[in-house]
Protein backbone atom coordinates (compact mmCIF):
# COMPACT_ATOMS: atom_id res chain seq x y z
CA UNK A 1 0.00 0.00 0.00
CA UNK A 2 2.68 2.31 1.07
CA UNK A 3 5.31 0.98 -1.79
CA UNK A 4 7.15 3.20 -4.24
CA UNK A 5 5.01 4.91 -6.46
CA UNK A 6 7.03 3.88 -9.29
CA UNK A 7 5.65 0.02 -8.85
CA UNK A 8 1.95 1.01 -7.67
CA UNK A 9 1.49 3.31 -11.36
CA UNK A 10 0.97 6.00 -9.85
CA UNK A 11 2.35 9.48 -11.24
CA UNK A 12 2.97 11.94 -8.78
CA UNK A 13 2.40 15.59 -9.85
CA UNK A 14 5.33 18.05 -9.70
CA UNK A 15 5.93 21.44 -11.28
CA UNK A 16 6.59 21.77 -14.98
CA UNK A 17 10.20 23.71 -15.38
CA UNK A 18 9.85 27.36 -15.41
CA UNK A 19 7.58 27.30 -12.00
CA UNK A 20 10.38 27.35 -9.40
CA UNK A 21 13.63 28.88 -9.66
CA UNK A 22 16.81 27.44 -8.40
CA UNK A 23 18.50 30.44 -7.54
CA UNK A 24 18.67 31.75 -4.26
CA UNK A 25 18.13 35.74 -3.95
CA UNK A 26 20.24 36.76 -1.22
CA UNK A 27 19.00 39.56 0.13
CA UNK A 28 15.30 39.61 -1.14
CA UNK A 29 12.96 42.45 0.62
CA UNK A 30 10.97 39.48 2.21
CA UNK A 31 11.77 35.48 3.06
CA UNK A 32 9.32 33.04 3.15
CA UNK A 33 9.42 29.98 5.26
CA UNK A 34 7.51 27.31 3.14
CA UNK A 35 5.36 26.74 -0.18
CA UNK A 36 2.44 25.72 1.07
CA UNK A 37 -0.83 27.48 0.95
CA UNK A 38 0.17 30.22 2.71
CA UNK A 39 3.24 30.54 1.49
CA UNK A 40 2.28 30.96 -2.18
CA UNK A 41 -0.48 33.61 -1.03
CA UNK A 42 2.00 35.62 0.49
CA UNK A 43 4.59 35.32 -1.96
CA UNK A 44 2.02 36.43 -4.94
CA UNK A 45 0.64 39.48 -2.43
CA UNK A 46 4.03 40.69 -1.85
CA UNK A 47 5.24 40.25 -5.31
CA UNK A 48 2.33 42.07 -6.94
CA UNK A 49 2.68 44.99 -4.98
CA UNK A 50 6.47 45.33 -6.13
CA UNK A 51 8.28 43.69 -3.31
CA UNK A 52 11.25 40.72 -3.87
CA UNK A 53 11.02 37.85 -2.64
CA UNK A 54 12.54 34.27 -2.36
CA UNK A 55 10.70 31.21 -0.80
CA UNK A 56 12.51 28.23 0.81
CA UNK A 57 10.39 24.87 1.00
CA UNK A 58 12.52 21.83 2.68
CA UNK A 59 10.24 19.45 0.75
CA UNK A 60 11.01 18.60 -2.96
CA UNK A 61 7.61 19.83 -3.89
CA UNK A 62 5.43 22.98 -3.85
CA UNK A 63 2.10 22.72 -2.09
CA UNK A 64 2.99 21.91 1.35
CA UNK A 65 -0.21 20.00 2.58
CA UNK A 66 -2.12 19.91 -0.53
CA UNK A 67 -0.89 17.11 -2.53
CA UNK A 68 -2.76 15.93 -5.57
CA UNK A 69 -1.34 12.39 -7.07
CA UNK A 70 -3.03 10.89 -9.97
CA UNK A 71 -4.39 7.02 -9.35
CA UNK A 72 -4.71 4.59 -12.28
CA UNK A 73 -4.91 7.79 -14.76
CA UNK A 74 -6.90 9.72 -12.33
CA UNK A 75 -6.18 12.68 -10.19
CA UNK A 76 -6.59 12.67 -6.55
CA UNK A 77 -6.35 14.41 -3.43
CA UNK A 78 -3.60 13.03 -0.43
CA UNK A 79 -3.86 16.27 1.62
CA UNK A 80 -6.59 18.86 1.32
CA UNK A 81 -9.36 18.34 -1.06
CA UNK A 82 -12.13 20.06 0.47
CA UNK A 83 -12.49 23.79 -0.34
CA UNK A 84 -14.66 24.66 2.42
CA UNK A 85 -17.42 27.72 3.38
CA UNK A 86 -17.53 28.98 -0.16
CA UNK A 87 -18.94 32.83 0.66
CA UNK A 88 -15.45 33.12 2.71
CA UNK A 89 -13.12 30.78 1.45
CA UNK A 90 -10.43 33.17 -0.80
CA UNK A 91 -9.85 30.01 -2.70
CA UNK A 92 -13.02 29.86 -4.08
CA UNK A 93 -12.74 33.42 -4.81
CA UNK A 94 -9.56 33.40 -6.94
CA UNK A 95 -10.80 30.03 -8.43
CA UNK A 96 -14.22 31.65 -10.19
CA UNK A 97 -11.95 34.67 -11.45
CA UNK A 98 -9.58 32.23 -13.25
CA UNK A 99 -12.31 30.19 -14.35
CA UNK A 100 -11.23 27.30 -12.75
CA UNK A 101 -12.79 24.20 -12.51
CA UNK A 102 -15.24 24.15 -9.12
CA UNK A 103 -17.89 21.67 -8.64
CA UNK A 104 -20.51 22.11 -5.55
CA UNK A 105 -20.62 19.35 -2.84
CA UNK A 106 -23.62 17.55 -2.59
CA UNK A 107 -25.47 18.29 0.52
CA UNK A 108 -27.41 14.43 1.09
CA UNK A 109 -25.09 11.95 1.24
CA UNK A 110 -25.80 8.28 1.70
CA UNK A 111 -27.24 6.77 4.42
CA UNK A 112 -26.72 2.87 5.07
CA UNK A 113 -27.72 0.57 8.41
CA UNK A 114 -26.10 -2.80 8.07
CA UNK A 115 -26.11 -2.80 4.55
CA UNK A 116 -29.47 -1.63 3.85
CA UNK A 117 -30.31 2.06 2.90
CA UNK A 118 -31.25 4.16 6.08
CA UNK A 119 -35.19 4.50 6.59
CA UNK A 120 -36.45 8.08 6.13
CA UNK A 121 -37.16 7.85 10.14
CA UNK A 122 -33.69 6.60 10.76
CA UNK A 123 -32.14 9.24 8.72
CA UNK A 124 -34.07 12.16 10.42
CA UNK A 125 -32.81 10.75 13.97
CA UNK A 126 -29.53 11.65 12.41
CA UNK A 127 -30.31 15.21 11.73
CA UNK A 128 -31.98 15.88 14.56
CA UNK A 129 -28.81 14.78 16.72
CA UNK A 130 -26.75 16.84 14.58
CA UNK A 131 -29.04 19.68 14.90
CA UNK A 132 -29.45 19.37 18.95
CA UNK A 133 -25.42 18.71 19.13
CA UNK A 134 -24.83 22.00 16.98
CA UNK A 135 -27.49 24.23 19.32
CA UNK A 136 -25.92 23.59 22.01
CA UNK A 137 -22.59 23.87 21.41
CA UNK A 138 -22.93 27.15 19.91
CA UNK A 139 -25.09 28.46 22.56
CA UNK A 140 -22.11 26.99 25.04
CA UNK A 141 -20.05 29.03 23.29
CA UNK A 142 -21.23 32.64 24.10
CA UNK A 143 -20.06 32.07 28.06
CA UNK A 144 -16.83 33.69 28.05
CA UNK A 145 -15.01 30.52 29.94
CA UNK A 146 -13.43 28.16 27.79
CA UNK A 147 -14.52 24.26 28.43
CA UNK A 148 -14.13 21.07 26.23
CA UNK A 149 -16.52 20.80 23.37
CA UNK A 150 -17.47 17.62 24.20
CA UNK A 151 -18.93 18.62 28.21
CA UNK A 152 -21.55 20.35 26.15
CA UNK A 153 -23.48 17.86 24.25
CA UNK A 154 -26.86 17.18 25.21
CA UNK A 155 -28.50 13.68 25.19
CA UNK A 156 -28.69 12.46 21.34
CA UNK A 157 -30.18 9.47 21.76
CA UNK A 158 -28.54 6.80 19.31
CA UNK A 159 -27.15 8.47 16.91
CA UNK A 160 -25.47 10.45 19.52
CA UNK A 161 -21.89 8.71 19.14
CA UNK A 162 -22.20 9.09 16.04
CA UNK A 163 -22.65 12.69 15.73
CA UNK A 164 -19.56 13.27 18.14
CA UNK A 165 -17.13 10.99 16.28
CA UNK A 166 -18.22 12.54 12.94
CA UNK A 167 -17.55 16.10 14.99
CA UNK A 168 -14.58 14.78 15.89
CA UNK A 169 -13.17 13.63 13.07
CA UNK A 170 -13.94 17.28 11.29
CA UNK A 171 -11.99 18.90 14.36
CA UNK A 172 -9.19 16.59 14.08
CA UNK A 173 -9.07 15.56 17.90
CA UNK A 174 -11.70 13.65 19.80
CA UNK A 175 -14.47 16.91 21.29
CA UNK A 176 -13.22 16.50 24.71
CA UNK A 177 -9.42 17.72 23.70
CA UNK A 178 -11.41 20.57 21.43
CA UNK A 179 -12.15 24.02 22.61
CA UNK A 180 -15.33 25.00 22.54
CA UNK A 181 -14.56 28.37 21.67
CA UNK A 182 -12.46 27.40 18.95
CA UNK A 183 -14.96 24.68 17.61
CA UNK A 184 -18.20 27.21 16.39
CA UNK A 185 -16.46 29.10 14.34
CA UNK A 186 -15.41 26.56 11.84
CA UNK A 187 -18.01 27.08 8.51
CA UNK A 188 -19.14 23.77 6.79
CA UNK A 189 -21.62 25.39 4.61
CA UNK A 190 -21.15 25.78 0.70
CA UNK A 191 -18.45 22.92 0.29
CA UNK A 192 -17.07 22.79 -3.07
CA UNK A 193 -14.44 20.57 -5.01
CA UNK A 194 -11.89 21.11 -8.12
CA UNK A 195 -11.34 18.81 -10.76
CA UNK A 196 -8.05 17.91 -11.38
CA UNK A 197 -7.44 18.25 -7.68
CA UNK A 198 -6.76 20.79 -5.07
CA UNK A 199 -3.41 20.17 -4.75
CA UNK A 200 -3.12 20.87 -8.57
CA UNK A 201 -4.84 23.86 -8.30
CA UNK A 202 -2.85 25.24 -5.48
CA UNK A 203 0.77 23.99 -7.80
CA UNK A 204 -0.55 26.39 -10.47
CA UNK A 205 -1.10 29.34 -8.20
CA UNK A 206 2.61 29.22 -7.42
CA UNK A 207 3.78 29.79 -11.43
CA UNK A 208 6.39 31.62 -11.74
CA UNK A 209 7.29 32.22 -7.97
CA UNK A 210 10.70 32.49 -6.74
CA UNK A 211 10.56 28.75 -4.86
CA UNK A 212 14.05 27.04 -4.05
CA UNK A 213 13.23 23.56 -3.15
CA UNK A 214 14.99 21.05 -0.74
CA UNK A 215 15.63 23.87 1.24
CA UNK A 216 15.49 23.60 5.34
CA UNK A 217 15.42 26.66 7.03
CA UNK A 218 17.66 26.19 10.33
CA UNK A 219 17.81 28.78 12.22
CA UNK A 220 16.15 32.62 12.08
CA UNK A 221 18.47 35.58 13.75
CA UNK A 222 16.55 39.18 14.07
CA UNK A 223 18.93 40.49 16.41
CA UNK A 224 20.17 42.94 13.72
CA UNK A 225 18.34 45.78 11.64
CA UNK A 226 17.48 42.83 8.94
CA UNK A 227 16.49 39.34 9.42
CA UNK A 228 19.31 36.32 9.26
CA UNK A 229 17.76 33.30 7.92
CA UNK A 230 19.84 30.06 7.23
CA UNK A 231 18.94 27.15 5.70
CA UNK A 232 20.88 23.85 3.40
CA UNK A 233 21.49 26.09 0.85
CA UNK A 234 23.13 28.87 2.65
CA UNK A 235 21.96 32.05 4.73
CA UNK A 236 19.86 35.43 3.21
CA UNK A 237 19.28 38.18 4.64
CA UNK A 238 15.68 39.92 4.52
CA UNK A 239 13.52 43.14 5.90
CA UNK A 240 10.92 40.60 6.80
CA UNK A 241 10.21 36.79 7.43
CA UNK A 242 7.03 35.30 6.69
CA UNK A 243 7.32 31.98 8.86
CA UNK A 244 4.66 29.22 7.70
CA UNK A 245 6.13 26.16 9.44
CA UNK A 246 3.23 23.86 10.71
CA UNK A 247 3.37 24.35 14.47
CA UNK A 248 3.89 20.99 15.31
CA UNK A 249 6.92 21.14 13.46
CA UNK A 250 7.84 24.67 15.24
CA UNK A 251 7.30 22.65 18.69
CA UNK A 252 10.13 20.27 17.65
CA UNK A 253 12.54 23.50 17.45
CA UNK A 254 13.23 23.07 13.67
CA UNK A 255 13.86 26.27 13.15
CA UNK A 256 16.24 28.17 16.32
CA UNK A 257 14.88 31.59 16.89
CA UNK A 258 17.61 34.39 17.98
CA UNK A 259 17.03 36.07 19.96
CA UNK A 260 14.70 33.38 21.32
CA UNK A 261 10.80 34.52 20.69
CA UNK A 262 8.72 36.15 23.46
CA UNK A 263 7.40 33.78 26.00
CA UNK A 264 3.55 34.27 24.93
CA UNK A 265 4.52 33.52 21.20
CA UNK A 266 6.39 30.94 22.28
CA UNK A 267 3.95 29.35 24.64
CA UNK A 268 1.16 29.71 21.73
CA UNK A 269 2.99 28.00 19.01
CA UNK A 270 3.42 24.55 21.85
CA UNK A 271 -0.71 25.04 22.84
CA UNK A 272 -1.94 23.75 19.67
CA UNK A 273 -2.32 20.07 19.47
CA UNK A 274 -1.74 17.45 16.73
CA UNK A 275 -4.90 17.71 14.64
CA UNK A 276 -5.14 14.49 12.84
CA UNK A 277 -7.21 13.14 9.85
CA UNK A 278 -6.31 10.71 7.37
CA UNK A 279 -7.47 8.79 4.66
CA UNK A 280 -7.10 5.22 2.50
CA UNK A 281 -7.54 5.57 -0.95
CA UNK A 282 -10.16 2.77 -2.09
CA UNK A 283 -10.38 1.75 -5.71
CA UNK A 284 -14.20 -0.09 -5.35
CA UNK A 285 -15.57 -0.10 -9.14
CA UNK A 286 -18.98 -1.91 -8.48
CA UNK A 287 -19.35 0.03 -4.78
CA UNK A 288 -22.76 0.22 -4.13
CA UNK A 289 -22.66 4.24 -4.03
CA UNK A 290 -24.20 6.18 -6.71
CA UNK A 291 -24.07 10.01 -7.31
CA UNK A 292 -20.56 11.98 -7.45
CA UNK A 293 -18.79 13.15 -4.00
CA UNK A 294 -21.48 12.42 -1.35
CA UNK A 295 -20.31 11.50 1.79
CA UNK A 296 -21.86 7.53 3.49
CA UNK A 297 -22.85 7.21 6.74
CA UNK A 298 -22.35 3.65 7.66
CA UNK A 299 -24.14 2.42 11.01
CA UNK A 300 -26.12 -0.44 12.27
CA UNK A 301 -22.66 -3.05 12.40
CA UNK A 302 -19.92 -2.61 15.51
CA UNK A 303 -17.45 -1.26 13.31
CA UNK A 304 -18.84 2.59 12.44
CA UNK A 305 -16.35 4.34 10.49
CA UNK A 306 -16.47 8.29 10.88
CA UNK A 307 -16.36 9.15 7.16
CA UNK A 308 -16.30 8.16 3.69
CA UNK A 309 -16.08 10.31 0.72
CA UNK A 310 -17.74 7.87 -2.33
CA UNK A 311 -17.15 8.15 -5.98
CA UNK A 312 -14.89 11.41 -5.90
CA UNK A 313 -15.26 13.05 -9.40
CA UNK A 314 -17.87 10.30 -10.31
CA UNK A 315 -15.17 7.74 -10.71
CA UNK A 316 -15.06 4.58 -8.76
CA UNK A 317 -12.35 5.92 -5.84
CA UNK A 318 -13.74 6.63 -2.43
CA UNK A 319 -11.65 8.38 0.45
CA UNK A 320 -12.24 5.69 3.96
CA UNK A 321 -11.06 8.36 6.46
CA UNK A 322 -9.23 7.60 9.51
CA UNK A 323 -10.43 10.01 12.81
CA UNK A 324 -7.28 10.61 15.55
CA UNK A 325 -8.00 7.59 18.03
CA UNK A 326 -8.21 5.21 14.77
CA UNK A 327 -5.24 6.65 13.16
CA UNK A 328 -3.38 6.34 16.74
CA UNK A 329 -4.25 2.59 16.86
CA UNK A 330 -2.60 1.90 13.58
CA UNK A 331 0.85 3.74 14.48
CA UNK A 332 2.78 0.00 15.86
CA UNK A 333 1.17 -2.09 13.19
CA UNK A 334 2.49 -2.78 9.66
CA UNK A 335 1.99 0.17 6.83
CA UNK A 336 -1.24 -2.61 5.87
CA UNK A 337 -3.23 -2.28 8.22
CA UNK A 338 -5.61 0.82 7.64
CA UNK A 339 -6.23 -0.53 4.63
CA UNK A 340 -7.26 -4.27 6.40
CA UNK A 341 -9.55 -2.29 8.33
CA UNK A 342 -11.55 -0.31 5.99
CA UNK A 343 -11.66 -3.69 4.34
CA UNK A 344 -13.01 -5.38 7.83
CA UNK A 345 -15.60 -2.30 7.91
CA UNK A 346 -16.85 -2.19 4.66
CA UNK A 347 -17.48 -6.55 4.70
CA UNK A 348 -18.96 -6.03 8.38
CA UNK A 349 -21.33 -3.40 6.15
CA UNK A 350 -22.15 -5.16 2.52
CA UNK A 351 -20.44 -8.71 2.98
CA UNK A 352 -17.32 -9.86 1.55
CA UNK A 353 -18.80 -10.74 -1.92
CA UNK A 354 -19.86 -7.05 -2.36
CA UNK A 355 -15.52 -5.98 -2.05
CA UNK A 356 -14.60 -9.03 -4.25
CA UNK A 357 -13.20 -5.96 -5.99
CA UNK A 358 -12.10 -3.49 -3.31
CA UNK A 359 -7.97 -2.46 -3.71
CA UNK A 360 -6.22 -0.04 -1.46
CA UNK A 361 -3.98 2.39 -3.35
CA UNK A 362 -2.31 4.42 -0.76
CA UNK A 363 -2.81 5.35 3.07
CA UNK A 364 -2.01 9.14 3.89
CA UNK A 365 0.49 9.95 7.42
CA UNK A 366 0.74 13.12 7.55
CA UNK A 367 1.20 12.60 11.38
CA UNK A 368 4.62 11.31 10.35
CA UNK A 369 5.49 13.19 7.92
CA UNK A 370 8.53 15.37 9.02
CA UNK A 371 7.55 18.61 7.49
CA UNK A 372 4.12 18.70 8.73
CA UNK A 373 3.75 16.21 11.91
CA UNK A 374 0.18 16.89 11.46
CA UNK A 375 -2.82 17.23 9.55
CA UNK A 376 -3.92 20.46 10.51
CA UNK A 377 -3.13 22.42 14.01
CA UNK A 378 -5.86 22.18 17.00
CA UNK A 379 -6.20 24.14 19.81
CA UNK A 380 -7.74 22.90 23.35
CA UNK A 381 -9.67 23.49 25.51
CA UNK A 382 -8.55 27.24 27.70
CA UNK A 383 -6.36 28.31 24.87
CA UNK A 384 -8.74 29.94 22.20
CA UNK A 385 -6.63 32.97 21.95
CA UNK A 386 -2.99 31.70 20.71
CA UNK A 387 -4.60 31.89 17.29
CA UNK A 388 -4.47 35.70 17.59
CA UNK A 389 -1.64 35.39 19.88
CA UNK A 390 0.56 34.38 16.68
CA UNK A 391 -0.86 37.19 14.08
CA UNK A 392 0.72 39.85 16.18
CA UNK A 393 4.24 39.86 14.31
CA UNK A 394 7.79 39.53 16.28
CA UNK A 395 9.98 42.93 16.67
CA UNK A 396 7.78 44.52 13.25
CA UNK A 397 10.18 41.44 11.37
CA UNK A 398 8.83 38.25 11.81
CA UNK A 399 5.63 37.32 11.00
CA UNK A 400 3.45 33.66 11.56
CA UNK A 401 1.16 32.61 9.09
CA UNK A 402 -0.93 29.53 7.94
CA UNK A 403 -4.05 27.39 8.71
CA UNK A 404 -2.98 27.78 12.39
CA UNK A 405 -3.93 31.20 12.62
CA UNK A 406 -7.08 31.30 10.77
CA UNK A 407 -10.31 31.47 13.16
CA UNK A 408 -12.89 30.81 10.46
CA UNK A 409 -11.16 28.57 8.33
CA UNK A 410 -8.64 26.73 10.66
CA UNK A 411 -7.53 23.60 9.25
CA UNK A 412 -8.21 24.55 5.89
CA UNK A 413 -5.87 25.70 2.64
CA UNK A 414 -8.21 28.22 2.30
CA UNK A 415 -7.49 29.52 6.28
CA UNK A 416 -3.77 29.46 5.30
CA UNK A 417 -4.24 31.54 1.83
CA UNK A 418 -6.04 33.86 4.04
CA UNK A 419 -3.13 34.53 6.89
CA UNK A 420 -1.07 34.11 4.38
CA UNK A 421 -2.34 37.25 2.22
CA UNK A 422 -2.66 38.93 5.97
CA UNK A 423 0.67 38.91 6.87
CA UNK A 424 2.08 40.15 3.26
CA UNK A 425 -0.96 42.99 3.42
CA UNK A 426 1.03 44.30 7.21
CA UNK A 427 4.83 43.51 5.40
CA UNK A 428 3.86 45.56 2.56
CA UNK A 429 2.17 48.25 5.02
CA UNK A 430 5.16 48.51 6.66
CA UNK A 431 7.99 48.68 4.44
CA UNK A 432 6.01 51.56 2.19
Amino acid sequence: MNEPAAKRGVEIIVPSEGEMSTTLNAHPDVAIVGAGSAGIAAARRLMASGLTVTVLEARERIGGRTLTRRFKGHPLDLGAHWLHAGPINPLVKLGRARHEPLRRAPVNGHFFVAGRPGSRAERAALDRAFAMADRAMTQAAKAREDQPAAKTLPPMGPQGKRVAAIHGLVSGRPLDEVSLHDFPSMEYSDNLFIAGGLGAYVRRLSHDLPVRLGTAVHAIDWSGQDVRIESSAGTLRAKAVIVTTPMAVLQQDAIRFAPALPNDVAQAIHGFTQGVYEHVVLHWPDSPFRGADRLASLTGTRLRPPGLLTRIDGAPFHFFELDQPTAASFDRRDIHAPYRYAREVLAEQFGYRAIRNLSALHSTAWRHDPWSRASWAVVPPGLYAIRDVLKAPVGERIWFAGEALSRAQWGTAGGAWEEGERAAGEIVAQLR
